[in-house]
């Protein structure tokens, strides 16, 4: 882990967050000779469609279809005031 003053942070900002970036590594932030942060990559996280992309359809498009006109049964798109 790399240890910085928050002097070097505040003048090389962009360049200490690239290294973050690329390669993974933790920066340990040091004011007055006293660790007072760190800063981490963060965790790896995927959209919804590169979660989905692996499964199969379970459904052809006229299930879904279906599927999805069952679903709404019998809620209108109206809008409502619950407070009413």
């Amino acid at each position: 882990m790399q240890t910085i003053s928050a002097t070097d942070l505040a003048r090389h900002t962009r360049q200490i967050l690239d290294t973050v970036t690329r390669q993974g590594e933790t920066v340990a932030i040091e004011r007055n000779h006293i660790m007072i942060a760190k800063i981490m990559p963060s965790e790896v996280t995927m959209t919804a469609a590169q979660a989905l992309a692996g499964l199969r359809p379970m459904l052809t498009p006229r299930q879904a279809a279906a599927w999805q006109k069952d679903s709404r049964g019998d809620f209108d798109e109206t809008l409502r005031d619950p407070w009413a």
